[in-house]
């Protein structure tokens, strides 16, 4: 087949993200995509977006806006998007030439049918693949099956004389007898395609020179690397990742759950996710980097392990909580809540694991708040300092300065006494930073009431 769409220029690196829009991503998915945006981006080339949609029965297209959104709010723009349901024409065109020459052939066999053979196959410890029994069929015995109403499905037939490997960006060198593989299926009876030849039509017209995706398909790979012979093309350079688990390592349908709209719904920044998807089954370390060119300049296929890679929600908000930390306030001041201006936040972001978490130490400035109880002791402890209290540069250095001189307290004594009937807190920001936003009438009034 030829580039007719004309994507690739010499010496590009263009990788694809092929998402089937029949749910939400979810976080291997985020991965998978961050993965070749960032693969693409480190060697100047391009990140195409593919809509899988040829099955029209399950795919939706509030999930199509519902990918391009996710990618927008990651940051991962894509150079280009291609729509399968527009391209049906090249796999009918690439499934003629494969059937002009030899590789493709209809078989008859239900569903059922196949079941019941790999039963027999495992029962008698053989591997479970097609027999190629739709291979032995006459002409005619195939024009009787039509006949009677049965309608084909297609498959590809592997050259089991053709040697099948390659080298692996993650797994290192790959081979594969094609005697071990089953044909396999690449459309259905209705006439409706399956994933496999259209995915290789596809990389091949789309000029992807690099395919990253999860290690379970390196089966598939294996097939296609025929496909793509076959098609009189050359395979795109394959690299196969290792696949998430959960913290206790075992596969989780929570993480199938787990997508961009459960992280926004946490006030998870995009940040922090990339961050930590960037380097999660890697030898680096996951590190609270919001910047993207720093992630995107130590990306290498290299640092990839073999062992499944554990996703950790308390990992998550680790780097989240740094990465806030580091935000400015020019960062978050449409997120804050109303009133609170850089000095609120330089104030309260210590204290905060994400930028929603602003309001509750912002109610502490605007109150009311709720004191606790405090011992008579304490009560004219309050009452001399809010006889002491002096505004002007760092009122709460000279309140401390003078109430501990005055009554000898010091420590916890002097400190959490101030605190508690300033904030109704026992923790909190920095009181030197927080005193100055409540202002005088209101710190006199919080310390008389004391």
């Amino acid at each position: 087949m030829r580039n007719t769409l004309g994507y690739r220029r010499a010496m590009d690196t263009i990788t694809r993200f092929a998402p089937s829009p029949t749910g939400r991503l979810h976080v291997g998915n985020i991965r998978t995509a961050l993965h070749n945006w960032m693969l693409a981006r480190k060697a100047g080339g391009r990140f195409m977006l593919r809509i899988d949609d040829t099955d029209a029965e399950r795919s939706e297209e509030h999930f199509v806006d519902a990918v391009r959104a996710d990618l927008a709010w990651l940051g991962l723009e894509a150079d280009g998007e291609e729509r399968q349901s527009a391209r049906l024409a090249l796999y009918e065109d690439a499934f003629q030439k494969l059937k002009d020459a030899g590789r493709v052939y209809p078989a008859f066999e239900t569903q059922q049918e196949l079941e019941l053979k790999r039963k027999i196959q495992l029962g008698r410890g053989l591997p479970p693949i097609y027999d190629r029994a739709a291979l032995k069929l006459t002409e005619e015995e195939r024009a009787a099956n039509q006949a009677a109403g049965l309608a084909p499905h297609w498959r590809f037939r592997l050259d089991h004389e053709e040697a099948i490997g390659w080298d692996d960006g993650v797994r290192g060198a790959q081979k594969f007898d094609a005697a071990q593989l089953s044909d396999p299926v690449i459309r259905r009876a209705d006439g409706s395609w399956l994933y496999m030849l259209p995915s290789a039509v596809d990389d091949i017209d789309m000029g992807i020179t690099d395919v990253l995706r999860g290690e379970d398909h390196v089966s598939n790979t294996a097939v296609q690397v025929q496909m793509f012979t076959a098609l009189g093309a050359t395979p795109p350079a394959f690299a196969h990742e290792a696949l998430l688990v959960g913290r206790e390592g075992k596969l989780s349908k929570r993480l199938g759950s787990l997508g961009c709209d459960a992280f926004r719904e946490r006030d998870m920044e995009p940040e922090a996710l990339v961050a930590l998807l960037a380097r999660l089954g890697t030898s680096l370390p996951v590190e609270p980097i919001a910047q993207r060119q720093p992630l995107i300049d130590s990306f290498d296929l290299a640092t990839f392990g073999r062992a499944p890679a554990k996703f950790d929600d308390a990992e998550l908000e680790r780097v989240n909580t740094a990465i806030v930390h580091q935000m400015n306030y020019a960062d978050v001041s449409d997120r804050l809540p109303a009133g609170m201006d850089e000095a609120g936040w330089h104030a309260i972001r210590p204290n905060v694991g994400t930028v929603g978490e602003a309001a509750k130490w912002w109610a502490l400035v605007t109150g009311p708040i709720k004191q606790p109880s405090f011992s008579a002791e304490d009560r004219a402890f309050l009452a001399e300092a809010a006889q002491q209290l002096e505004w002007g540069d760092n009122p709460w250095a000279k309140l401390t300065t003078r109430l501990k001189e005055s009554t000898g307290r010091k420590g916890k004594a002097l400190f959490l006494p101030l605190r508690q009937a300033l904030t109704g807190m026992d923790h909190g920001p920095d009181m030197a930073e927080l005193l100055p936003l409540m202002g005088e009438q209101e710190a006199r009034a919080r310390l008389a009431e004391a």
